[in-house]
């Protein structure tokens, strides 16, 4: 056995060990990598080297403004609002409050850019008002966890900056911000669609106006948290400014609606606020940094070039490529969490979806690989979204699961649509941002 096969045994081979061990994804990447560089007689401070170049990135930045900005959207009962403005447009209908679900999601988030973020904030208040309504719980909370994952499709998603830095930084973050706004809505349209048809079938309840003198403050109140969208997809789009100088002034504008406009929020739990976003860009950074110095060493030992052989030689028709990477993804995603997952399998498959035999745009590949995980924040065993979820309804998640199988299916269909017609990604960042002319 040559010392290359040994170091991949060990690099690979110890990382997927600590994780059945259930180690944490941080230091099982760490702990793999410097195993691998006992074999191959790395030098430690190379790995230090490339453990701190992984956050040393001015891109980062936004990552934790994001992050505080969705804290601060938790803290100022901003969900409330959006979730009143969604009532206003589709709440009438029968099943109304099923298309609130969807609705409000999508608004929520074009607004925190994470999933969990959004089970945690808007299911508190939807699933109980779904369940008391008369809607079956299972369902409530799967379309709750299932709606959710179009915040991280639709910008800002601090996952789409770990994205275009795992790709080498060739990959413009707002070209990635445009082209995950059409793929997330599209998503919203079709549980809408879903629910439609199953609201038919079994009769759900239809929901209640909102009072024609309580309109107008509706629109008000729930218009301004969305101008958040606006600032980061016009601001980026019309390259006003960068990802990271429209998350800082995205930041600015939230702390005003929640401690002036709303007042909501109080400034003696601002303290918690910043507590909360810093333990979770800790996680984030930490991940970051082992993950650069893992893929350094899966690219010493030229893993992602033996990957892409192996790929190219199952197979030369790019379609069914395709579909057996979405099919890798989808099953990984089960297992672990986005972050990782991008940072791991970005520098893998990069290099077979942009070979010429396929030919697939960076920033497409971005949205697909992103959209696959997103499914996994909804798929036992370790899906986060759906224990959130889970946890707010009181539901065991085995029987959640095994109902939320038309919800699934309605996300997969999705996900090949925006596979195989890549126009529908990329659409946005050429009307808006020239990309790719």
């Amino acid at each position: 056995m040559t010392t290359a096969t040994l170091a991949a045994i060990v690099l690979i081979g110890g990382f997927i060990a600590l994780m059945l061990m259930r180690v944490p994804v941080s230091f099982a990447m760490l702990l793999s990598t410097l195993g691998c560089a006992l074999v191959t007689g790395t030098n430690f401070s190379v790995l230090v080297r490339q453990m701190v170049d992984g956050v040393n990135n001015f891109s980062l930045l936004s990552i934790p403004f994001f992050i505080l900005m969705g804290e601060i959207m938790g803290a100022g009962g901003i969900s409330d609002k959006i979730i009143d403005l969604a009532n206003l447009a589709v709440g009438r209908f029968r099943g109304g409050l099923a298309y609130v679900n969807c609705l409000s999601s999508m608004f929520f988030g074009g607004i925190s850019g994470s999933a969990v973020a959004d089970v945690s904030s808007l299911g508190t208040i939807v699933i109980p008002m779904m369940v008391k309504q008369g809607y079956d719980e299972d369902f409530s909370v799967g379309l709750t966890v299932t709606t959710a994952c179009q915040g991280v499709l639709i910008p800002p998603s601090h996952n789409m900056v770990i994205y275009a830095l795992a790709a080498g930084g060739g990959v413009s973050i707002g070209s990635l911000f445009m082209a995950g706004a059409v793929p997330g809505i599209v998503l919203g349209c079709a549980m809408m669609a879903l629910c439609f048809f199953m609201g038919k079938k079994y009769n759900f309840p239809k929901g209640v106006a909102i009072p024609k003198e309580q309109r107008k403050s509706v629109i008000l109140r729930g218009i301004l948290p969305m101008l958040t969208l606006v600032i980061i997809l016009v601001g980026t789009g019309m390259g006003v400014f960068t990802a990271t100088e429209s998350s800082a002034i995205a930041v600015v504008y939230t702390m005003f609606l929640a401690y002036v406009v709303f007042r909501d929020a109080k400034l003696r739990d601002f303290g918690k606020v910043i507590k909360n976003a810093l333990k979770t860009l800790a996680i984030v950074m930490t991940l970051l940094a082992t993950a650069k110095a893992f893929a350094y060493m899966m690219t010493e030992l030229r893993i992602p070039a033996m990957i892409t052989a192996a790929l190219l030689s199952i197979t030369s028709n790019k379609y069914v490529l395709m579909l057996i990477i979405n099919i890798l993804l989808l099953l990984l995603g089960c297992f672990m969490d986005m972050a990782p997952l991008i940072t791991i399998m970005t520098p893998i498959l990069l290099p077979v979806v942009t070979n010429p035999a396929i030919g697939m745009d960076s920033v497409h590949f971005g949205v697909v690989m992103i959209f696959n995980l997103a499914v996994g924040l909804c798929t036992p065993p370790v899906g986060s979204a759906l224990f959130v979820g889970c946890a707010i309804g009181k539901t065991p998640i085995e029987r959640t699961a095994k109902n939320m199988l038309p919800l699934y299916a309605t996300m997969v269909i999705v996900l090949l649509l925006v596979t195989y017609v890549p126009d529908i990604s990329l659409l946005l960042p050429r009307l808006l941002m020239g990309y790719g002319a």
